[in-house]
């Protein structure tokens, strides 16, 4: 079994699951607001909910549900071809490729369940927040940046096989 195939039903479902769980714990047991000190001026658990997508976009449009699970399904499609139209060797870019899609799978079972997403890890430095996020955000941040990452790779080593020409 390719190794693609394997980070597929082994990565993914895992990820999902992290971010499923973790959702319905804050879920039963925060009320909506309610902030718990992680970190003190740094990291709070904080329980949201999240109408738009990021940073509250399109939150109050009444088509909103439709369009992000529409958008979430064609990047979720696009994601797999992509993965499946990587070469053997690039592991980073099937691995990338992977957590954002897990992640993009995370947000639209929410939007499809509660048509919202649930929120909670709290970034700030004092009194400058980040936006509120979850599990299947920080899947899809870390895989774009592990994306870029091989892209940087990937040119280091086309550069490398000209001047060896």
């Amino acid at each position: 079994m390719p190794f693609r195939t394997r980070l597929l039903l082994i990565v993914a479902p895992l990820l999902l699951v992290l971010d499923q769980l973790s959702k319905i714990y804050i879920d039963r047991n925060f009320f909506l607001g309610e902030s718990v000190t992680v970190f003190e001026n740094f990291f709070h658990i904080t329980y949201i909910r999240n109408k738009g997508a990021a940073f509250g976009i399109l939150a109050g449009s009444p088509w909103r549900v439709p369009f992000f699970v529409s958008i979430g399904v064609i990047a979720c499609v696009g994601l797999l071809w992509y993965l499946y139209a990587t070469r053997a060797d690039q592991k980073l870019l099937q691995i990338s490729l992977v957590m954002v899609f897990a992640g993009a799978i995370g947000n639209i079972i929410d939007r499809v369940r509660l048509a919202e997403v649930i929120d909670f890890l709290d970034v700030h430095w004092y009194q400058y927040h980040w936006p509120a996020f979850n599990v299947a955000d920080s899947a899809i941040t870390v895989g774009v940046g592990l994306m870029i990452l091989d892209l940087w790779f990937e040119e280091r080593r086309n550069k490398k096989a000209k001047q060896a020409e």
